[in-house]
């Protein structure tokens, strides 16, 4: 990939190491530092795959997922959120979820629940960030990957190239975007859409209400169903 860049004219600096740990992610914000004198951007977008249905799954698969995707963005995140919050740059910071994580996947509780504390982890963050000018994104792209080798068909894997998520990624990280924050975007290589969630018409609650009373009233309470369409 730094061939890749370099022969493009770019400038670019490999650092390999395991992300869910908190020296890898000072490693990597020195080693960013040290090339470049700043960093303001970073993606989150380390992950793994251990699908299994939920009856068959085992811990270490469970573990793995989440160390890599959910303790992976901490470890990496905290060193940098702290370089831009303390050198008053400011940045953005895009955290990858997907499409398992917010409607979910057959065979995937593993990874559903890595992604979907992601989108979690971006909306606390985006918080925290307003106060000192970082953004933060979530982005759930749908690609054709090494990691989603034998998942797709072979149309889909010509369709949906990472290419296509790209411009997407751009987008968010660069002044294009303003000072949109705490925004997710689906993008894959039919069509990009933002994802986010939204409430009912509440129902009043009181020291009287019964369950009766809910199953009374659930055509208020409950949504349509509108099921996510990430495949079309």
């Amino acid at each position: 990939m730094v061939d890749e860049i370099t022969a493009e004219g770019g400038r670019a600096v490999a650092c390999v190491c395991d992300v869910a740990g908190m020296a890898s992610g000072e490693t990597l914000l020195r080693s960013a530092l040290d090339a470049f004198g700043a960093v303001d951007i970073l993606v989150n977008n380390a992950g793994i795959l251990r699908d299994k249905s939920f009856a068959n799954l085992a811990e270490e698969q469970w573990d793995a997922v989440l160390r890599v995707h959910v303790k992976g963005a901490f470890c990496v995140t905290q060193p940098v959120f702290r370089w831009m919050k303390e050198n008053k740059r400011g940045g953005v910071i895009v955290n990858t979820s997907s499409s398992s994580g917010l409607g979910g996947s057959f065979g995937q509780t593993n990874y559903g629940a890595a992604k979907a504390g992601l989108w979690g982890f971006s909306n606390c963050l985006a918080l925290e960030g307003l106060k000192y000018g970082v953004r933060v994104w979530t982005l759930c792209p749908a690609a054709a990957t090494p990691m989603t080798e034998g998942l797709m068909t072979p149309e889909m894997v010509a369709q949906w190239s990472p290419d296509r998520v790209a411009p997407v990624l751009l987008y968010m990280v660069s002044s294009l975007s303003g000072q949109r924050t705490n925004k997710t975007l689906f993008a894959s290589g039919s069509k990009v859409m933002e994802l986010k969630m939204v409430s009912s018409m509440p129902l009043a609650n009181g020291p009287g209400l019964t369950a009766h009373d809910i199953a009374a009233a659930a055509e208020q309470l409950f949504l349509p169903d509108q099921p996510l369409d990430f495949n079309s």
